[in-house]
């Protein structure tokens, strides 16, 4: 069915190509942005100060370019609010006002993607910053988007063919901080853009290589500042190449604008995690308990084309938008791990090995279109209303293989090098399909009067949801359906308040949405998920419902700078939460089947601020300053009391400079970003997480007008992630705060550097 879809797609796209080919037309008359500013920044650059009713920061390509990000989730390091809970080095899931990445939409070029995650979140790091033209959070919600942004929305704009008029070339090397083979790497990248066809076209590819070689280190007690039970030694090193491609075409035909846009990146990665860990900390040969082998191959490839046409007719201007978005995501982890204490007999006397190996196969695509149209009527007032469609299909297949083991003084001779794993067999819940279809209409009225602006709108969003899990636990697979249906009405209202040249304020009101992450939706039950007891899920979870509301003011500074505060609140019905159903576990007496329901609600609110100038009103226009600060807090109620939102930081801290120095034609800068501590409470594990200081560095020279080197330094402070476990078999225990476990761990990457060319031309 997919192939018909995407041939639908390329045929709607094709046909007016080829009628912009064959017939006279004329290209837009926007203007490319000259490659020079492109290439070279000869001054600072700042946050644009939008004109969007809707609470909206906006950061072009080079307010992050001179510190050389390689992904968008690079980018986002610098924008006020958003946070992450990665690895060292990684920036992944993007926590806007530090909430789960489901809480935050991640869109590009004003489209929904699909993510391979399990909530439904996009990986940021999945897109290299090179494709992207400027990023925008949106703090609140307008009727012509999807109203599932609780936390707000990040739009990644992509260049588009109307961005350059020649071309460059991006050649760069990579180094790590690690001994290993594959410390050192590449990054190139080309562009270009300008009239042809009877339009314009940009076309671009890009390729990097990442890495990310982790140290880590666990000690691990019976409680807290109890008897140490061992510690673990473990690398965990993360290799791979980003290949990405981008096209877009425009063009006026028939007298309208017709324009398609595509972008594919495929990410290929291996994870290479080795480990061992000693009786009671004592880390020698004779108290080796047992190392382990986790090697994880992952190959995602993330497909994403749009196409729009638009002309006046019916007294206003209508759009025709059509889309199509794709993640195919396909894992292998292989684990492998030897013990040695079973015995008296100390290393290198191995007296167990154990083999395990599993394939994820996940493939989630949507289908977009819309039908809009924009009125202008009397008194400057502008009427929008529209149709927009989404149908999604997610299909997943996670298989295990039969776990082979070898126990002395059974075990063979020799293991053999290539074990003969048995054929893979789909996991309890692992083999589900979920089709999701929305049809929302929505009207938006908006207008000025002399010093105000404002919108007001009303979406209403169904969703009907039917889940299919086929449980190969039996003889005979047996296939479950669920289907449910539900509707939300979603009013958003922003204003707009000059109150001079440089001064406005912001209000704006809405209400949003988060659907259910799929896991939760399968009805499938899977034993000793939540400790020792079990879990199923719920296939007629509703979704959250969240009332906001955000108030901002925001000042001009001289003629480029600004600076804001704004106040953010959300109340957050339905919420989503385990529960006990009552039932007793597959482990017998003192464990239960756990499940989630919509139970309770929350409230997330806080401040932040952001200021970005060139210190030209004091004399110092090649001079540079950006600082935001984000308070951030939140409330919630759950089986143990009152705590924030899950792994939500209370604050983040990013500040910096950057200096040119026009007559050497150069210039260097840094950036600091400190996050604070982030506590996640479920059920039988918590987790404070802490994070060091990162330091970024860079320094430039230009050579001529379309030549310049940068070299760039990351985590030069080598910031560790530090986090603490508190582990429990059960609901009761974690209550009276009898341990299983705790666990205490450290984790650092090292600096990074790269040295990059571009040249123009």
């Amino acid at each position: 069915m997919h192939h018909m879809k995407l041939g639908l797609l390329l045929g709607a796209s094709i046909v007016p190509l080829t009628l912009a080919v064959a017939l006279p037309a004329v290209a837009q008359d926007a203007p490319a942005t000259a490659l020079e500013e492109v290439i070279v920044t000869g001054q600072p650059a700042m946050r644009n100060r939008t004109e969007d009713v809707v609470p909206t920061l906006s950061y072009d390509l080079e307010y992050f370019q001179r510190f050389e990000p390689l992904t968008v989730g690079d980018a986002l390091k610098r924008v006020p609010s958003v946070t992450f809970l990665s690895d060292v080095l990684e920036s992944d899931g993007a926590r806007l006002r530090g909430l789960d990445p489901a809480y935050t939409k991640i869109l590009i070029d004003g489209e929904e993607v699909p993510g391979a995650n399990l909530d439904r979140s996009f990986f940021v790091d999945r897109i290299p910053a090179e494709l992207i033209e400027r990023v925008e959070v949106v703090r609140s919600s307008s009727a012509n988007r999807s109203g599932d942004a609780v936390a707000g929305t990040i739009n990644i704009v992509l260049r588009d063919a109307a961005a350059l008029d020649g071309g460059y070339l991006r050649l760069g090397g990579l180094a790590w901080s690690d001994n290993e083979y594959g410390r050192y790497g590449g990054t190139y990248g080309a562009v270009w853009g300008g009239e042809a066809l009877g339009g314009r076209l940009l076309v671009g590819a890009n390729v990097q290589d990442r890495r990310n070689p982790k140290n880590k280190y666990s000690i691990r007690y019976d409680e807290p500042g109890g008897t140490v039970q061992n510690t673990e030694v473990q690398t965990d090193v993360r290799d791979g190449t980003d290949y990405a491609f981008n096209a877009a075409y425009e063009a006026e035909i028939g007298g309208g604008e017709f324009e398609i846009a595509g972008v594919f990146v495929r990410t290929d990665r291996y994870q290479d995690e080795d480990s061992i860990e000693y009786r009671d900390g004592i880390e020698n040969d004779a108290n080796l308990d047992l190392t382990n082998d986790n090697d994880l191959d992952i190959r995602t490839d993330n497909l994403s084309i749009r196409s729009r046409y638009s002309r006046e007719m019916l007294g206003g201007e209508s759009t025709i938008k059509l889309a199509y978005a794709n993640i195919d995501d396909q894992q292998y982890e292989f684990e492998g791990e030897s013990e040695y204490l079973r015995d008296a007999i100390a290393y290198p006397d191995e007296d167990r090995y154990t083999l395990d190996s599993t394939t994820t196969d996940i493939n989630d695509e949507e289908w977009k279109a819309a039908l809009e149209h924009r009125l202008d009527l009397s008194n400057g007032l502008e009427l929008e209303f529209g149709l927009q469609g989404n149908w999604k299909t997610r299909e997943s297949l996670i298989a295990e293989t039969p776990r082979i083991r070898f126990n002395v003084p059974n075990a063979p001779a020799a293991r053999p090098a290539v074990p003969a794993f048995g054929p893979a067999t789909p996991v309890v819940g692992g083999d589900a399909t979920i089709e999701e279809n929305r049809l929302d209409p929505y009207v938006m009225l908006s207008g000025e009067n002399g010093a105000f602006r404002w919108e007001a709108g009303l979406r209403y969003e169904t969703t009907e949801t039917t889940v299919t899990d086929v449980d190969h636990s039996g003889a005979t697979p047996v296939t479950t359906v669920h289907e449910t249906d539900e509707a939300e009405l979603l009013p958003s209202f922003s204003l707009r308040w000059a109150l001079s040249d440089d001064d406005r304020i912001t209000f704006s009101a809405a209400r949003t949405v988060r659907r259910p992450s799929f896991n939760f939706l399968s009805p499938a039950l899977l034993t000793e998920e939540v400790g020792d007891s079990d879990f199923v899920g719920n296939p007629d979870l509703r979704a959250e419902i969240a009332t906001g509301f955000d108030l901002g003011f925001e000042r001009r500074l001289g003629r480029r700078g600004v600076a804001g505060i704004n106040l953010f609140y959300r109340d957050i019905q339905d919420l989503i939460e385990h529960t006990n159903t009552g039932a007793e576990g597959d482990g017998g007496p003192g464990t239960f089947i756990y499940t989630v329901d919509n139970v309770g609600d929350g409230k997330v609110y806080g401040l932040e601020f952001d200021l970005s100038t060139p210190l030209d009103f004091i004399g110092m226009e090649s001079t540079g300053v950006f600082l935001n600060y984000s308070w951030l807090d939140s409330e919630i109620t759950d089986f143990m009391g009152d705590r924030r939102f899950n792994s939500q930081s209370d604050y983040v801290l990013n500040a910096g400079f950057t200096q040119d120095l026009p007559t050497w034609g150069a210039a260097f800068g840094a950036t600091y970003r400190k996050q604070g501590d982030a506590l996640s409470r479920v059920l039988a594990e918590e987790v404070v997480t802490t994070y060091g200081g990162d330091l970024e560095v860079f320094v430039e020279k230009r050579f001529g007008e379309n030549v310049i080197v940068r070299l760039t330094g990351s985590n030069l402070l080598d910031s560790s992630k530090d986090e603490i476990f508190d582990k429990f078999a059960s609901e009761q225990d974690q209550i009276a705060r009898d341990y299983d476990e705790y666990e205490v761990e450290t984790e650092n990457a090292g600096p990074f550097y790269q040295l990059v060319m571009r040249v123009a031309f």
